[in-house]
């Protein structure tokens, strides 16, 4: 579609396959991944997932986080940096974060 062409897109990903640690291993290799690795997919539309989910909110690759908080703080391996790094937020600036989140 011609209208589609040159746009900008901001997908909220890197779309890289990422060691997540044994914590969220399945030990289930796929393609190129191994177990305990992970395609951090888009977050464009994450804010959707309680109207669309039948479980409300379930986050992650099979749903064991029920909220984004949750989701965040399940992350090791490589995403352990990140994890403390919300850890160490405020109050406020987690809760700045999220709601970006939920508005994608």
């Amino acid at each position: 579609m011609a209208e589609l062409r040159n746009q900008t897109i901001h997908p909220y990903t890197d779309l890289l396959l990422h060691d997540m640690g044994p914590g969220l291993a399945d030990n289930l290799g796929e393609g190129n991944a191994t177990g305990a690795e992970w395609r951090t997919p888009p977050l464009w539309s994450i804010g959707l997932t309680p109207g669309v989910s039948r479980t409300g909110e379930a986050y992650l690759h099979d749903g064991r986080a029920r909220t984004l908080d949750e989701a965040i703080l399940w992350h090791d391996g490589e995403g352990a940096a990140s994890r403390e790094a919300f850890r160490a937020m405020s109050v406020s600036d987690r809760a700045a974060l999220i709601a970006f989140l939920k508005s994608l």
